[in-house]
């Protein structure tokens, strides 16, 4: 069992950053694909980015790419998502997911998940 808990959310202007963090418990957080994903008020939950075990492949929505960066610190047990030029329609609660068996075209997968957090809220003002 993991319990992922997502941080770091708030309310930025358009341009602005912001960098979510996402802390999960146990030993074996090694062992599993960290995802995050959001949802807008009145739509589906949607894929952002994906980190592999060790870091080493990161895969990224196309709409957050060149604009978001995901990474993670095994001995923290921390995964992180850098927002960096944010736009209105990045608004979304964003959910940090971990799973064992997402990897390259399921990372996108939400159902490939089995453990998410409670999600944080990201507001982008104009």
């Amino acid at each position: 069992q993991v319990q992922v808990v997502e941080s770091g959310g708030g309310l930025v202007q358009a341009g602005g950053s912001l960098r979510l963090s996402c802390a999960a418990s146990g030993r074996t957080f090694s062992r599993y694909t960290m995802g995050w994903f959001r949802q807008a008020a009145g739509k589906e939950r949607e894929f952002v980015a994906a980190i592999s075990l060790s870091g080493g492949l990161t895969y990224a929505d196309d709409s957050v790419k060149g604009r978001f960066t995901i990474s993670r610190v095994n001995a923290k047990n921390t995964v992180y998502l850098q927002m960096n030029s944010l736009k209105p329609e990045d608004t979304a609660a964003y959910y940090c997911a971990a799973g064992t068996s997402p990897s390259g075209v399921t990372a996108s997968s939400e159902t490939r998940y089995d453990y998410w957090g409670q999600g944080t809220q990201v507001t982008v003002s104009s």
